[in-house]
């Protein structure tokens, strides 16, 4: 049976497709007191196809930073202030149960950081408070869901003269440390981790490893540790995001290294580093300060920190084999030092802030137009037969039909025009999942892996 439910954070998103590449600043943040400043972190698409996430600051009050809503017309809403000086910087994820999750990088009962969950309406509430023994202190980055539920994230800081470390969490707060790391295997783990097809997790570390350049490591939901690459100067230095393509390959980028303004690499699953293109302190820009992230058409579409016609930065677009193409400068006025990667909402628009300059200083919300089509995305479940899998999008019907690899789904549940849940049929394989509309048929941006 069908369920036509509302929202607390609603947009009814368009589904035709784009024709032309523009970038288009939507929100310039400092706008008055208390207005959002400074963001960093993660970007959600919600359920109801706005875009939530975090800024560690706001402006001209007391350093309180927010949790905000905007949607893709430009409209931002605050949803919850956090206590002074707690710096809330590592953005956004939005989990199964229809909470976002997110972490503080100090506050908490020893300031030295937390992890929250929040509801759709703002409302927080503490999950766990870290001490600076052996749970670590410091977290940077919002945990990712993993397929079976649980939270996992690294902290930046040292427990007990380590290095940072790497945990697990479940929605109510049973907080676990998988791995500590000492310097050879890695320091200060600083961005999100991703999750393989294979099950494992894999992440970066911005310092350490034989070369003190940093290191790409897996490691299991149990803590099997593995370092998998170690970052030496020429094959670039100082890694800041890892994420894995269609092509089953792990893509990523380098803040410095290589020519000497950092790297886009490639590393195949048993850890054999490529380097695809060396930036060039030229129309490419240099100095990536964020991570990478696949469109649906295939590319990837990441941001440099610096360098580029403005001196302030490229947005740009690769190609698997590692062809380098600039779409965008950012400037003064457009906004500078973008630190957080790129979210493709599923209207086929790629979204993202940068944490300074534009109209207040205090940062910019951005869109860049590719003219990709709409597509449809779903969160982390295991997959198997019987799993109920919450899929975003647009122009969803209750007449709408969700299919798993050509199976169709004879259990949707619920529908609303941005939302839809439906259960992996019996005898679904491994493939795309599409979703019917009024405008046509949408399709995943990935391949949806029943186990």
């Amino acid at each position: 049976m069908f369920k036509l439910f509302p929202l607390s954070i609603v947009l009814l998103a368009g589904a035709s497709p784009a024709i032309s590449q523009t970038y288009t600043v939507l929100y310039n943040f400092g706008n008055g007191s208390g207005d959002p400043a400074y963001p960093a972190g993660a970007i959600a698409q919600s359920r109801g196809g706005a875009m939530l996430s975090t800024s560690a600051n706001d402006y001209g009050t007391v350093q309180q930073g927010k949790a905000f809503t905007i949607w893709p017309s430009g409209s931002l809403q605050v949803l919850h202030s956090f206590a002074s000086k707690s710096q809330p910087d590592g953005g956004l994820v939005l989990a199964t149960d229809g909470d976002y999750y997110g972490v503080t990088l100090s506050g908490g009962s020893s300031q030295l950081g937390t992890i929250f969950k929040m509801s759709q309406n703002g409302s927080v509430t503490t999950l766990h408070q870290f001490t600076g023994g052996t749970d670590g202190e410091y977290p940077t980055q919002a945990p990712i869901q993993s397929e079976q539920g649980d939270f996992f994230g690294t902290t930046e800081g040292p427990p007990q003269g380590s290095s940072g470390t790497v945990y697990r969490i479940t929605r109510d707060g049973n907080f676990t440390v998988l791995h500590t790391f000492s310097g050879p295997d890695g320091a200060q783990p600083m961005r999100q981790l991703t999750q393989g097809t294979d099950g494992n997790f894999y992440g970066i570390t911005w310092k350490g490893g034989a070369s003190h350049d940093g290191t790409i490591f897996r490691i299991s939901s149990t803590g099997n540790f593995k370092v998998m690459v170690n970052f030496s100067g020429t094959n670039g230095s100082h890694p800041v995001g890892l994420m894995q393509a269609s092509d089953d390959n792990f893509y990523g980028v380098t803040f410095d290294g290589g020519a000497g303004y950092g790297v886009l690499f490639r590393m195949t699953a048993g850890g054999a580093l490529t380097v695809l293109h060396n930036f060039s302190n030229g129309s490419d820009g240099g100095n990536p300060e964020a991570g990478l992230v696949q469109g649906s058409d295939g590319n990837l579409y990441g941001t440099n920190s610096s360098f580029g016609t403005g001196n302030s930065g490229v947005l740009f677009r690769a190609t698997l084999a590692g062809n380098v193409v600039p779409l965008h400068n950012f400037s003064t006025a457009a906004g500078c030092n973008p630190w957080s990667e790129l979210l493709q909402n599923t209207n086929g628009k790629f979204y993202g802030d940068t944490e300074a300059c534009g109209a207040f200083d205090a940062g910019t919300f951005y869109r860049l137009d590719a003219g990709l089509r709409p597509f449809v995305t779903y969160l982390p479940v295991y997959g198997r037969p019987g799993a109920e899998v919450e899929i975003l999008g647009q122009g969803f019907t209750s007449s709408s039909k969700v299919y798993f690899n050509g199976r169709q789904s004879t259990n949707v549940m619920e529908v609303y025009p941005t939302y839809i849940r439906a259960a992996v049929p019996q005898g679904a394989t491994t493939g795309p999942i599409t979703v019917t509309t009024s405008s046509g048929t949408l399709k995943s941006n990935k391949t949806f892996v029943v186990h």
